[in-house]
């Protein structure tokens, strides 16, 4: 379509979870604590790995930039639905609108090559033990999620740029909570084709790529698991990837059925479900998976619990 006969959309509007006023007070309250509980997860994650050297290695400054991708991924999203929610006004200007999928697509962009990048950091741990300080040394971390964020950042400013390109003749209306690229292409009088190649070949690209990673890290920590003579070193190995490897199977599968369903299986109402798991949910347990089962931060913890324990005894010393 000519650019010249599109409409100069200058806001979108949320159609939002629900209209069922019956239905907010509880879906409010529910997404609020699990928000809550998100946002406090993992900032607490963040803080406490650079405050303890004992959780200075390779393992948890990956973990913290997963918990960092993690809050910024769903800050863009979840406080905006949360007003939508009994608002009546679920407006969000077209700036506002291409800023809210870029900083989301960026940081779940990156979230999904972080976990491949976790898996590789695993098996030089459990494969090549007494050089793995020098293999994963501060630079090599670095260069790593160097190249995660420049990924998703270019992966991100391709869809934002194509999808905010389109012509928006019609209906400003999008049946959605957020702005993600489905829902905008119905929206476009334009022809999306290119969009939803560039979308499917790029996504597919970088799922697929992340998911191979993953197999071909947990490959090759079985070989090297398997070479343990002992069952107790073995259990003690392979259980430093639980909680990766179950972070990884749920960003993945729901990832994939999300972007990889038929066609004639596809609703916006199931994708607003779809989407409350891995703009919400999954950011909320990603930091609960890793302390419950990580024997290292429960220590921490419990150090923390101790000391805050002691220096309220000796406040109440000093007070009598």
């Amino acid at each position: 379509m000519d650019e010249g006969n599109c409409s100069s959309l200058t806001q979108f509007v949320f159609v939002g979870i629900t209209n069922n006023p019956e239905m907010k007070v509880t879906l409010f309250t529910m997404f609020l604590v699990v928000y809550c509980i998100n946002l406090l997860a993992n900032l607490g994650m963040i803080i406490l790995i650079r405050m303890d050297s004992q959780l200075h290695t390779p393992m948890y400054y990956f973990l913290s930039h997963l918990s960092f991708c993690d809050l910024c991924y769903s800050t863009a999203i979840g406080p905006k639905m949360l007003v939508d929610i009994f608002a009546k006004n679920k407006s969000i200007p077209f700036s506002g609108c291409a800023l809210q999928f870029f900083v989301f697509c960026v940081f779940a962009d990156s979230e999904c090559l972080l976990l491949a990048v976790m898996a590789f950091d695993r098996y030089k741990a459990i494969s090549n033990p007494l050089v793995y300080a020098v293999s994963m040394s501060n630079r090599v971390c670095s260069g790593l999620m160097a190249g995660v964020y420049m990924v998703g950042t270019a992966d991100a400013l391709v869809h934002t740029t194509l999808a905010f390109r389109l012509c928006f003749c019609g209906s400003n209306e999008i049946n959605h909570f957020f702005c993600d690229l489905s829902p905008l292409f119905l929206l476009s009088c334009s022809d999306t084709w290119i969009n939803e190649l560039v979308l499917f070949n790029t996504l597919g690209f970088l799922d697929l790529s992340s998911i191979a990673g993953v197999l071909v890290s947990y490959s090759y920590i079985i070989l090297s698991v398997l070479k343990i003579h002992s069952a107790e070193g073995r259990f003690k190995a392979f259980s430093t990837c639980t909680s990766h490897l179950t972070a990884v199977a749920i960003f993945q599968g729901t990832l994939l059925f999300m972007y990889f369903r038929p066609s004639s299986s596809h609703s916006l109402d199931q994708d607003k479900m779809t989407s409350l798991i891995y703009t919400l949910v999954i950011p909320t347990l990603n930091p609960l998976i890793y302390s419950l089962r990580n024997k290292d931060v429960n220590q921490v913890l419990e150090k923390l619990k101790t000391k805050r324990c002691l220096n309220m005894c000796i406040i109440r010393a000093h007070r009598q």
